[in-house]
């Protein structure tokens, strides 16, 4: 997992990206690309016998699913010692070349098992990296039987790993946690899931290049957009099997050294109102709670987190967010550190030659004290598998309007996709999770009722056989206790913060009901005392319009934030900091 990119985010992603663009990508397998392009007969990869049913996935995957399998995997990850970007590319044995091809001769394996309907290849790149020029991401193809919507669902984690120094590929890097832990995700699902059918294509990606900046991911961000490749959703696992706190962690994280945390996972993501990202955490979350946590012997809590990433760190879900793919990251709730090697006290694992397995407290010869928690990171493969299985199914995403009723109440109308006459209606308000889901059916127009306050509001389809489809954009509205409901009212509205309390960041957001003339507008944050904490500009457009707040873990209290627009403060709320 990377640490901190030598290039600039944000807006600026995208263009420094294509201004050190990775060259001749290239798809080593043209039956792979011509999948993925939509471009293929989906009856020359039927199953003999189609198991395509909602329950029949879901609970299949999390019936198959094996932390043995896992295990395995991880063992034979770590045994390449060094999986370095730049480390050997020849040796049977050692170094990222050997791993990416015995991970190449896995999908083959899974292929073989499977009918044949996986098909393996590389996405073949050229680039300067740590003394080597070319490169390679494996990745398999699972062709899905409608071409209908050539949308594609990439599960993705990074195959190579490093130690304290950013290209020494001589030392030990086995990289247990990261990212032994996701790179057995993607396998495992790959074996597991081509058992089973699906409306869209899903692609098992392993990249390289991470360490060094999420260049493998963005070779293949690069590559699908300007094949214009459809993409549907994004989710990149990096690591996820850790159970342990370590001295640092990078906010938001675990409360402290030694905490064991093996029932809660992290989904970041980019943005705030109207994110797709967010949208698609909030999805998987809607689907693990719906059809795997009743009957899970350990059930697990997922929580969507208000960042992208943690504090000053990064994910190769960046890169294809800003090639605009809907894209998130899972990550354990617990890291063993905070990957800043540079500080001489540090003393945790990540990103150093101490990310092993476990260790041999007994000395038998046998590890019988392990970092990596198997059954953890395969209740984390299943929630990834049952959200792309649904995903893979999942009938179109509507769009709706949404206007008054009277006192406490809403008005849904569907207005796009109306075939399905069932459909679920997400609302939040202080946070970035659902407060309610409602379902209605046999109708495009429902009536919710709803206690006063301002919600932002978003729907899914359900088909016949339950599944929801990915929830569509939000809209914001007011609802009031009387007969007056706005859409929010006029001039300019400072929202409540969202997370309210928070831990370590938060959203402030402002909605500009008509367009104004301002020559600078910024949110002051200061603390009970009135001493100014934090500056933030922020721009006045038309709708909604957010920034981040990032407070800092371990700190708590009670602070005023205040809209300023051209020196005269506007309007001011209250926020809540607590660990």
């Amino acid at each position: 997992m990377k640490s901190f990119l030598p290039v600039l985010f944000c807006s600026l992603f995208l263009n420094v990206f294509q201004a050190i663009a990775q060259t001749s990508i290239i798809v080593t397998d043209s039956v792979a690309q011509q999948v993925m392009l939509g471009n293929y007969d989906p009856s020359a990869y039927f199953a003999i016998h189609i198991l395509n049913n909602p329950d029949t996935i879901s609970k299949g995957i999390s019936a198959n699913v094996s932390p043995d399998s896992l295990h395995t995997f991880v063992d034979s990850l770590i045994g390449f010692q060094n999986r370095n970007t730049g480390s050997d590319t020849i040796s049977a044995t050692k170094g990222i070349g050997a791993a990416r091809r015995w991970a190449y001769s896995k999908f083959q394996q899974f292929s073989a098992e499977n009918e044949n309907r996986l098909i393996p290849s590389y996405l073949q790149f050229d680039m300067a990296i740590c003394g080597i020029n070319r490169h390679k991401d494996v990745f398999a193809v699972l062709p899905g039987m409608d071409t209908t919507d050539k949308s594609i669902i990439i599960i993705e984690g990074h195959l190579d790993s490093r130690s304290q120094v950013l290209c020494d590929t001589a030392s030990i890097a086995q990289g247990a946690d990261d990212n032994s832990s996701g790179s057995a995700l993607v396998l495992e699902l790959a074996r597991v899931m081509s058992r089973y059918s699906y409306s869209h294509t899903i692609v098992f990606l392993l990249t390289t290049g991470e360490e060094q900046g999420l260049y493998g991911a963005a070779a293949f961000a690069v590559y699908a957009f300007n094949k214009k490749i459809q993409v549907k959703a994004v989710m990149n696992n990096d690591i996820v099997g850790g159970v342990f706190c370590g001295h640092t962690s990078s906010a938001p994280s675990c409360p402290g050294f030694g905490n064991i945390d093996s029932t809660h996972v992290r989904l970041f993501s980019f943005g705030g109102f109207n994110s797709s990202h967010k949208g698609l955490a909030r999805y998987i979350k809607l689907e693990y709670n719906e059809r795997v946590r009743p009957y899970a012997l350990v059930p697990m809590t997922l929580n969507v987190m208000t960042p992208e990433d943690r504090t000053g760190r990064s994910g190769d879900q960046m890169p294809f967010k800003s090639y605009t793919y809907t894209a998130m990251r899972f990550t354990s709730a617990n890291e063993d550190g905070d990957a800043d090697v540079t500080d001489t006290s540090y003393s945790d694992r990540q990103h150093t030659s101490g990310d092993i397995l476990g260790i041999d407290t007994k000395h038998t010869g046998t590890i019988d004290s392990f970092f990596v928690d198997f059954d953890y990171l395969s209740r984390n493969t299943v929630i990834n598998g049952n959200a792309a299985g649904m995903m893979a199914i999942s009938p179109s995403t509507p769009d709706f309007t949404i206007a008054s009723g009277g006192p406490n109440t809403l008005i849904i109308k569907i207005t796009q996709e109306e075939k399905y006459l069932n459909y679920k209606v997400g609302l939040r308000t202080k946070t970035y999770d659902w407060d309610s889901v409602y379902s209605f059916k046999g109708t495009l127009v429902d009536t919710i009722n709803v206690p006063a306050g301002n919600y932002i509001a978003s729907v899914a389809s359900v088909d016949g056989s339950g599944v929801e489809s990915l929830f569509s954009r939000e809209q914001m509205i007011d609802v009031t206790s009387v007969n007056n409901v706005s859409n929010p009212g006029n001039g300019i509205e400072l929202l409540q913060n969202s997370p309210n309390p928070s831990d370590e960041a938060t959203m402030i957001s402002v909605v500009v009901n008509r367009p104004i003339n301002y020559k600078d507008a910024y949110i002051s944050i200061r603390d009970i005392t009135g001493r100014e904490v934090k500056h933030l500009g922020i721009q006045l457009k038309q709708g909604v319009n957010e920034v981040l707040y990032e407070h800092g873990y371990h700190a708590s209290g009670t602070f005023i934030y205040t809209l300023v627009i051209d020196g005269a403060p506007v309007q001011s709320k209250k926020m809540i900091f607590m660990n």
